[in-house]
C-alpha cells in the first residue's frame, strides 16, 4: 500500500469514525510514514502515529482516542518530516 491510497481514509474506534487522514507524515528523507495528519470530528488536527495505527480495509483503526495526539506533537513531526502533500 501507498502512502497516497491511506489519503481520506477513515480513522475509527470501536466501528465510530473518529476522523480522516488529510495527509502522511514521512521521514525526513521521504522514505516511510512516521505518522497521519488526522481532520477529526471537531474540525481539529492531531497527529496519529504511524507505529500504533491498524491499516486494514478502508480505514485506519486506532485502540484509544488517546492514540490521536494534540496539535503540537502534529506539529513537531511536520517540522522534522515531510508531509505527502507538500
Amino acid at each position: 500500500m501507498t502512502a497516497v491510497e491511506l489519503l481520506n481514509r477513515r480513522v475509527v474506534l470501536d466501528g465510530i469514525e473518529l476522523g480522516r487522514v488529510v495527509d502522511v507524515i514521512l521521514d525526513e528523507t521521504g522514505e516511510r510514514p512516521v505518522g497521519f495528519d488526522v481532520l477529526c470530528g471537531d474540525g481539529s488536527h492531531r497527529f496519529l502515529p504511524y507505529a500504533i495505527a491498524l491499516i486494514g480495509g478502508e480505514q485506519v483503526e486506532v485502540g484509544s482516542p488517546f492514540a490521536l495526539l494534540e496539535r503540537d506533537q502534529l506539529d513537531f513531526y511536520r517540522r522534522h518530516g515531510r508531509a505527502l502533500r507538500s
